[in-house]
């Protein structure tokens, strides 16, 4: 009876013993994820500008520029700039539907980032514009926007600041009136050339494997299989004009293109937005009117290719869009000390 008592418990450690080791079965290794990059051929890594030969990219221009973008007195009332509604410490967006502008005006389209902007075949939401010195025309003579009567006003103002008279000849030096419309366009134009955020992703498409985790491998992996790429490629990732509603119509007033060619083969086209900084750009679509990224991509499968995708798989792609997110370069956009107004310099204007 005492030997049986005995054994017992020795059975019951060498048990207590092994149990352990047996538990503990090896992890399972999970499979690398591949990327084919023959797939990734449509993207391209950013370049440190996005130059044009009909502006050249000067230190001078960059620094009228960057005053020119920061420049409440562009605006009637003194109190709208370019950074306004594209405020550069906040990845180029004021993270609001619609825009306030001259007398809290709303516009009818968000506001969209100025980042990578160099990169997009046209500018505005309708591609009316054809490069960034012609867009950044626009905003300083719309009534909704900055609501100056008209260039001459402009450059009135301009000129009778000294401070940027002398800046101007700094940066067109030669010209016989360098205080210009379309210089001051030329150097904004030249500044925000220069607005890009490099992220991992480049250098995941430079080759480097371990530049994305797993998890935003999986959700480029699904990104590609959806056919995201069909219209966000370029440096930019997008920037090309396209239809919104595909194959499922997009219900919107908002009719794109065709409100400004009023032809019917431009009814619902629209500038593709960038995904570049896109987790951080929110709200999204022409009318601001989508909160949530995941919502965002959900919708666009369904309106661009007639699919429902599932929770996880939009979670998933927006995850690999994280990866997109880049660096501001807090240097370049730091607000300049702007030159003093003259004594003939227009004041603030509310009517």
């Amino acid at each position: 009876m005492k030997m049986k008592q005995f054994v017992r418990p020795l059975m019951l450690v060498a048990a207590a013993v092994a149990t352990p080791a047996l538990a503990q079965k090896p992890a399972k290794e999970e499979k690398p994820v591949v990327i084919d990059r023959a797939q990734l051929a449509v993207f391209k890594s950013l370049p440190a500008s996005f130059e044009d030969a009909s502006n050249p990219i000067t230190p001078e221009k960059i620094e009228l520029g960057r005053m020119l973008y920061f420049e409440n007195r562009l605006s009637k009332n003194h109190d709208v700039s370019c950074n306004s509604c594209h405020d550069l410490g906040k990845f180029g967006v004021d993270s609001k539907p619609t825009s306030p502008g001259h007398k809290k005006q709303l516009g009818n389209r968000n506001s969209p980032t100025v980042y990578n902007a160099g990169g997009y075949t046209l500018q505005f939401w309708d591609g009316r514009a054809a490069n960034l010195e012609e867009q950044a025309k626009g905003p300083i003579l719309n009534p909704v926007e900055m609501a100056m009567p008209n260039e001459a006003a402009v450059v009135d103002t301009l000129k009778s600041i000294p401070g940027y008279v002398k800046a101007f000849e700094k940066a067109f030096p030669g010209q016989k009136d360098a205080v210009t419309y379309d210089n001051m366009a030329k150097a904004i134009g030249a500044f925000e050339r220069k607005l890009v955020t490099p992220s991992r992703f480049d250098k995941f498409l430079a080759g480097d494997d371990k530049a994305l985790t797993r998890p935003e491998k999986v959700g480029l992996q699904k990104f590609l299989e959806q056919g995201c790429q069909t219209c966000h490629y370029g440096p930019s990732i997008g920037g090309s004009l396209q239809k919104l509603g595909m194959l499922v119509p997009y219900e919107s007033k908002d009719q794109g293109r065709f409100e400004h060619t009023k032809k019917e083969a431009d009814r619902m086209i629209f500038r593709v937005p960038t995904l570049r900084n896109v987790a951080k750009t929110a709200p999204y679509f022409h009318d601001g009117s989508v909160k949530e990224l995941p919502t965002a991509v959900k919708l666009m499968a369904l309106h661009q290719f007639g699919r429902q995708i599932s929770d996880d798989d939009a979670k998933s792609i927006v995850t690999f869009l994280g990866s997109l997110t880049g660096e501001l370069p807090k240097k370049y956009i730091a607000k300049p000390k702007l030159p003093a107004s003259g004594p003939k310099t227009p004041k603030a204007d509310p009517t």
